[in-house]
């Protein structure tokens, strides 16, 4: 696996254990009796952190048996690493406690914003990349990675408007943060194509710009297509659809530039069977293993 990268000031988090470099799915509840039955051949399992942010319950009775026997990820959607205010200190100690229990091989967490003032919104808000936001963001992740004692994860976003204040490019942006926090990098590459189209950027060049060799996971996801007010093609990060053709290949040219890496096959809404996914994500694996028999190495 890629070496955690160097922060200027202070120690990073050590690294605690990774996941495999297989492909995982989502851990959803209609399928938990069916995966204990089954035991399908999976890399690891990806779950939300809000989902689990009680002391019992039947949802951690199955995560608890199926950690037993796969790795697992855990996926925040609730940190608002970018808002203004500061961090929900009781909801970074339940977070906390989630991680302590179940020990995952990878915690991550959204560039984005959700939260202002008393309010929470049930989004993922962009940014505005200059540099008060990038301080602000540096840290509130050195205030989350050294209450956790773990490397933060922080995914790319999808995104369907920029600021014109912004003074930096996202993947500038992106590469600063990771420099000043030692954090990783849970590269979305469905993220990254959606906002790609909806900006008008390269999606290549976009991603050669961002800090591969902290990509510590990969996220791939379907969306859903629809037309902006000038009539141009707009795209939805809705998880509520197959990976398509153009993320597939995003991913396939991608996989050079960093090596073999946990891939995580994302649906949250229209759930469809769970051999569905697992068609999903042994469509990743055979791309994995390709890789793999084909000799390259991670690059540093």
């Amino acid at each position: 696996m890629i070496a955690s990268p160097t922060r200027d000031a202070g120690s990073a988090p050590a690294w605690q254990p990774q996941l495999p470099c297989r492909a995982g799915i989502g851990l959803k509840p209609q399928h938990y009796q069916q995966i204990l039955d089954a035991s399908p051949a999976l890399g690891f399992f990806e779950v939300h952190a809000e989902n689990y942010l009680v002391a019992g319950g039947p949802f951690h009775h199955y995560l608890g048996l199926i950690r037993e026997r796969y790795p697992l990820s855990i996926h925040g959607v609730g940190l608002s690493i970018g808002a203004q205010q500061p961090l929900d200190r009781e909801h970074l100690e339940r977070l906390a406690t989630l991680l302590e229990r179940y020990q995952p091989q990878a915690f991550s967490e959204h560039l984005a914003w959700s939260s202002h003032t008393d309010m929470f919104l049930n989004d993922l808000l962009p940014l505005a990349y200059d540099a008060a936001t990038l301080a602000r963001v540096c840290e509130h992740i050195d205030q989350v990675q050294s209450r956790l004692q773990r490397q933060l994860l922080l995914e790319n976003p999808a995104t369907y408007v920029e600021f014109s204040s912004s003074t930096m490019d996202e993947a500038a942006f992106i590469r600063e943060v990771v420099r000043r926090t030692g954090c990783g990098l849970l590269l979305d590459v469905n993220n990254a194509y959606v906002s790609s189209v909806n900006h008008h950027w390269d999606a290549q060049a976009y991603l050669r710009a961002l800090p591969l060799s902290a990509v510590g996971e990969i996220h791939l996801a379907g969306f859903a297509e629809d037309q902006d007010a000038a009539g141009d093609r707009l795209l939805i990060d809705n998880h509520g659809a197959p990976v398509d053709d153009a993320v597939w290949r995003l991913y396939t040219e991608v996989l050079p530039l960093i090596g073999a890496t946990p891939t995580l096959l994302e649906r949250d809404n229209d759930i469809p069977p769970l051999e569905v996914l697992l068609q999903e994500a042994r469509h990743a694996q055979t791309l994995l293993d390709s890789y793999c028999r084909s000799g390259h190495e991670v690059q540093a």
